[in-house]
């Protein structure tokens, strides 16, 4: 017989306090088709958005989760020294080590919170919660901080038509904590790493040490780029909206829901298209609405989705209470889908 003494968690948990930070400068289309072949109604018709925000030096991926978060704390109505774990999910923190979040955790003034970055890029919103929960559970957290953090700017080739209008920055972050309810529904994720080809870094960053570099990509100028994100477009668009509406089904019946019960839908905003056809597939009702923050903010990976949330509960969109299906999807390929009550 065990002698460990059983973890004495909360019965369930929730979102209780979401923030958002979208950086000062907006990027219309047509800055975007300085170096690209194309023209506003194709990047409209294409994906759906208008502007992005992209990131100045000040805003770095440290300060703009701090800006995030503070407002998910204070919405939450805790102090972070209550804090009991910080989550950050990116891909454009561009040092190994140490993770992020550390740095976050400290700047935020928590009690020596535990920290760590995860990646699983557009679906990184999704993976961090299912941790929360399950810490606040199991018991090794009162409150956990997530956060979806990303400059995507950085990591964006100006020069490549099918990707270069898509991209974004931004921090969008939740405070997680005790429920005596069920607000977190089970989350239906995998990976499909058969088709990680069709989302990936151009060039890996160990080929930029000091050797034969004769066979990396080049600029219009002859210089060596810069690593960026490239994708199949065409691959990926079917994936996403057979695949995932499959997925986003799924986690409706393991909450035990169907589409009538829901009141909000806030996939990762990828591309309109993308949510229109899994709006259709999934034949949501008229009476649910749907995030498409993507027009204004593009595609901003594991920040994406509580950046949307927080727009549509500050916009009046959605209210406090709310039930919204989440899903996010993107490189590896990796999903998360979930049920969540909105704070």
């Amino acid at each position: 017989m065990s002698k460990i003494k059983a973890p004495k968690g909360a019965p369930f948990a929730r979102i209780l306090g979401v923030g958002g930070y979208r950086p000062v400068r907006v990027v219309p289309n047509e800055v975007i088709l300085e170096t690209i072949d194309s023209s506003d109604e194709w990047i409209r018709s294409r994906s759906g958005i208008e502007t992005r925000h992209w990131a100045s030096d000040e805003e770095t991926v440290a300060a703009m989760s701090v800006e995030a978060s503070g407002k998910a704390i204070a919405d939450a109505g805790i102090s972070a020294d209550q804090i009991g774990a910080v989550v950050v999910s990116t891909v454009s923190h561009f040092s190994q080590t140490p993770a992020i979040a550390t740095e976050i955790a400290d700047k935020l003034g928590t009690n020596k919170a535990a920290a760590f970055d995860i990646s699983a890029g557009c679906a990184g919103f999704g993976y961090g919660l299912t941790l929360a929960k399950g810490m606040i559970v199991e018991g090794s957290a009162e409150y956990v901080l997530v956060i979806g953090v990303e400059r995507l700017s950085d990591l964006t080739d100006l020069e490549d038509r099918a990707t270069a209008f898509l991209f974004g920055d931004g921090a969008g972050a939740v405070v997680v904590g005790p429920s005596e309810e069920p607000h977190i529904g089970p989350t239906v994720w995998g990976s499909e790493g058969d088709k990680a080809g069709t989302i990936k870094q151009t060039v890996p960053w160990d080929r930029f040490k000091v050797g034969d570099v004769s066979d990396l990509p080049l600029d219009s100028k002859g210089e060596i780029k810069f690593p960026a994100i490239t994708q199949e477009g065409q691959a990926v668009f079917r994936w996403a909206v057979f695949e995932m509406a499959k997925v986003a089904k799924e986690a409706l019946e393991a909450s035990g829901l169907s589409p009538d019960d829901l009141d909000v839908f806030i996939p990762h905003q990828a591309n309109e298209r993308i949510i229109d056809s899994m709006v259709k597939t999934l034949k949501l009702p008229g009476h649910v609405t749907v995030a498409r923050d993507v027009r204004t903010t593009g595609n901003t990976s594991a920040a994406s989705i509580p950046l949307a949330m927080e727009r549509l509960l500050a916009t009046g969109e959605a209210k406090s209470g709310d039930t919204a299906l989440v899903i996010g999807f993107g490189a590896g390929l990796v999903y998360a889908a979930t049920v969540v009550t909105l704070p």
